[in-house]
């Protein structure tokens, strides 16, 4: 299913039940985690090449504008803004990356892209339960742009730095500069994503991107959106990817 897998927790919930009744394999097209250039992100970052990771930042800048009166400009069908219909992805990223959020917290706004009713550009901050931190900033507003779509993995030996736009991963020391270590032609991946699809719907096995690992990834937008509204930091303990999610209401911030 096309990113996000639904706009209410109740919706996801509903897909997830559903698709097990019937054994079917439920997918969400979070094509990022099949990206060859992110996947090398990943390996390195695991293997150990940069040392312990502590921060990761992540830039999607592009101009995109729907047509007035586009389902998409509106909160009621999209479900929110520029951060819950692509931002998305990239939480995912930081689940997958980091493990388990702690807290966070997010900043939007509708200035420079008015055509949208939610926000179209989007900053947000986490802290994981490993210490480490990350960022993500998205626009739909960018008139221009240098770094496009870009994943900086900070670690205590060196600087993973994958440039999405332009197909390549560079490895940085401190006094040593950079190093081209992989290169691929950019794209959306489709083509991984699908071959990772076709091979679980023949083997039966659960994707990668399945139904609960992306209800928790809109579980910690729907709370960072709610802290937001009360101008306060979320907590988003529970909704590590490797964490028990069928229980209804993570969806909201804890009670205090």
């Amino acid at each position: 299913m096309e990113k996000p897998l639904a706009i209410t927790e109740a919706q996801c919930l509903d897909l997830i039940r559903l698709s097990r009744e019937k054994r079917l394999i439920l997918m969400t097209g979070y094509v990022q985690r099949y990206n060859p250039l992110v996947l090398k992100a990943k390996e390195l970052m695991d293997s150990g090449a940069a040392g312990t990771p502590f921060q990761i930042s992540i830039w999607t800048e592009q101009y995109t504008r729907f047509p007035d009166g586009s389902w998409a400009n509106s909160i009621g069908t999209l479900g929110g803004g520029q951060f819950l219909s692509h931002g998305c992805h990239y939480v995912d990223l930081l689940l997958w990356f980091l493990g388990r959020p702690v807290r966070g917290c997010h900043l939007g706004t509708t200035l420079g892209t008015p055509w949208m009713e939610g926000e179209g550009t989007s900053n947000v901050v986490f802290e994981f339960a490993n210490r480490a931190t990350a960022y993500h900033f998205g626009t739909w507003g960018a008139q221009g742009t240098r770094l496009r779509y870009s994943i900086h993995i900070h670690g205590t030996k060196a600087l993973i730095d994958a440039r999405l736009s332009e197909g390549k991963v560079f490895l940085t020391t401190f006094g040593e500069g950079e190093r081209l270590v992989f290169e691929h032609e950019p794209g959306k991946s489709t083509q991984g994503q699908m071959a990772h699809f076709v091979e679980c719907v023949r083997t039966g096995r659960q994707p990668l991107t399945d139904g609960p690992g992306s209800l928790q990834g809109l579980r910690v937008i729907w709370r960072l959106y709610q802290a937001e509204a009360r101008h306060t930091v979320a907590d988003m303990r529970g909704l590590g990817l490797d964490e028990p999610w069928d229980t209804p209401g993570l969806d909201r911030l804890p009670q205090s």
